[in-house]
């Protein structure tokens, strides 16, 4: 989102979290800095936190990218306007996980990113 948003010249501040603490302060599967790289985009700096409540506070928008992480940041909300922030990425769709099948990869980058663009397009 954040290499899509900076193209569009748009000045977005991006983030990225997850809803469960086994890879904080990992960096990103080794197969998602190779498919990313393969689009030109450089991930491998990238370090994992745990979404957190002021996250709220921070941004406008909360995508998610499935029903259980649907499930576990709108039980973080405080409030209605926190969970009307929440959304999945995909409207009513979620991206499945890669994790057990390297060839999903590729396929899950792309609808990502169509996500992605989809969400530019809509509020630049």
């Amino acid at each position: 989102m954040q290499h899509l948003a900076d193209k569009e010249g748009l000045n977005w501040q991006v983030d990225s979290a997850g809803t469960g603490n086994w890879h904080v302060g990992q960096g990103p599967d080794r197969r998602s800095v190779r498919v990313a790289g393969n689009y030109g985009i450089d991930i491998s700096k990238q370090v994992c936190r745990v979404f957190r409540t002021t996250d709220f506070d921070e941004f406008d928008h909360i995508l998610v990218m499935d029903r259980s992480n649907l499930s576990n940041v709108t039980a973080l909300a405080r409030n209605d306007n926190d969970r009307k922030k929440i959304n999945l990425l995909l409207g009513t769709d979620v991206v499945p996980d890669p994790y057990y099948d390297d060839n999903l990869f590729d396929p899950v980058f792309k609808l990502i990113e169509q996500g992605c663009m989809a969400f530019i397009k809509k509020y630049k």
